[in-house]
């Protein structure tokens, strides 16, 4: 992990239906984009930006048992941004089985966020590991259906707002949330279903505990449905060769001629 950014103080804000949690250490580039958000994956261990590859309508990404990895979000929009982040099916901040409706991560416009773990409290987190499916933090808690996924719902703000001041009270009561409450049972069935079909090669650990200070601000939804979700697929390499989403080693991509000669006969060997 890059050392010079963890040397500099940082501040999430977080938030619920109604309030929303970020970041707010990030450089500001107020520069509207088409996109609502733009998301990468990257791997603590080797420093690097995870590629990803495009197959099947899907994004996927290749991940290495044991290394840690963070989530990266640039707001690409005008307005404040809210990012409701769940990994293998479960929201990163409150561990609950994922909706959009849930709490989530807020961003001014142009701000770049890095996510690197499962909030525990409104100063820890613990880190994202690739890691055995056993292992994983959804497995451990009973929730295994849906490991090897990272999705982020992106929602705009109703109106700008100014940067919130931190609250008396990191833990402020939030307004009812207006989820229907059959709308996740319903995802959760059609996403254990498709699971079932391919066995995951990877989870997310429960990592180290990591310092990660957040703050509560107020964030009202222009509308209940996102705006945008990406959803990133993560698997071992072998996993993606297996699928057809890489190339398998020692098979190049080749285009054989059968008549690569010019005229002529046979020479001696």
């Amino acid at each position: 992990m890059d050392r010079a950014r963890d040397s500099r103080p940082r501040m999430f804000r977080l938030a619920t239906a109604g309030l929303a949690l970020a970041m707010a250490t990030a450089t500001h580039q107020a520069q509207a984009r088409a996109c609502t958000a733009r998301v990468e994956v990257h791997d603590r261990a080797q420093d690097r930006t995870l590629p990803t590859y495009r197959k099947f309508g899907k994004r996927w990404i290749t991940g290495e048992p044991g290394h840690e990895y963070e989530l990266r979000i640039r707001n690409c929009a005008d307005v404040r941004v809210l990012a409701v982040i769940s990994v293998d099916g479960v929201n990163v901040v409150t561990g609950q089985s994922a909706s959009p409706s849930q709490s989530g991560y807020v961003l001014e416009p142009g701000e770049n966020l890095t996510v690197e773990g499962w909030r525990k409290s409104m100063e820890r987190t613990a880190a994202f590991v690739f890691t055995d499916p056993a292992n994983s933090y959804a497995a451990q808690t009973g929730r295994p259906n849906d490991l090897g996924v990272i999705g982020v719902a992106l929602f705009h703000e109703l109106r700008p707002k100014v940067v919130a001041r931190e609250l008396d009270s990191p833990w402020y009561s939030a307004p009812a949330t207006r989820a229907d409450p059959g709308a996740e049972a319903a995802a959760k069935s059609d996403a254990g279903s498709s699971r079932s079909r391919q066995s995951a090669s990877l989870g997310t650990g429960h990592g180290r505990s990591e310092h990660s200070p957040a703050q509560w601000t107020s964030f009202e939804r222009a509308s209940d449905d996102p705006d945008e979700t990406i959803s990133i697929r993560y698997e071992t390499s072998a996993a993606l060769v297996a699928l057809g989403v890489l190339p398998r080693s020692g098979l190049p991509d080749r285009n054989p001629e059968p008549f690569p000669a010019q005229l002529g006969f046979v020479p001696d060997p």
